[in-house]
């Protein structure tokens, strides 16, 4: 069985609630690992909006899972550290935690978590970026599984002429 996430409030390819984007309560989804071999240690999360127009944009940055870790609750706390040690990076807003989905008016954007699953515990220190964590845990990536999710605003009508 090959590594999987899923997030227990969208299916995946479908609509992300309110609720998980800076348009609601912009609180962090439950989210599963399933199908991790004894050969994962430890793992380590990233979501993030690769159609941003200023280039791929970071929502969260999660790190120091443990591999006996395979459900995350929603709503962790935009906090450093976490429970069992996991650590929380800074996202593209240059905050710890989770931020939702907040794209402008247009097409839908699409989200993607990220997941590594690594062979060894890596003890990183909180508040990396996403791109400095992907670049440290590479060595160490055993597996890897990718979510999606959409989410978009409507564009603003026109105005019309008198």
């Amino acid at each position: 069985m090959a590594l999987t996430i899923r997030s227990a409030g969208w299916e995946a390819g479908e609509r992300i609630p309110v609720r998980f984007t800076a348009d609601g309560e912009d609180v962090s989804p439950a989210v599963r690992f399933t199908g991790a071999t004894k050969e994962a240690q430890a793992f380590a999360l990233v979501f993030d909006d690769p159609d941003a127009p200023m280039g791929t944009w970071v929502h969260w940055v999660l790190y120091n899972i443990p591999g006996t870790v395979l459900e995350l609750s929603e709503g962790l706390p935009r906090s450093e550290l976490l429970p069992n040690g996991m650590a929380q990076g800074r996202n593209s807003w240059d905050t710890l935690g989770y931020r939702g989905p907040s794209p402008p008016p247009g097409k839908p954007h699409r989200y993607i978590f990220h997941l590594y699953a690594l062979a060894r515990p890596v003890g990183l220190a909180p508040g990396l970026t996403a791109a400095k964590l992907e670049a440290l845990v590479k060595p160490h990536v055993v597996a890897t599984a990718t979510y999606l999710g959409t989410y978009g605003r409507d564009a603003p009508k026109g105005r019309s002429r008198p």
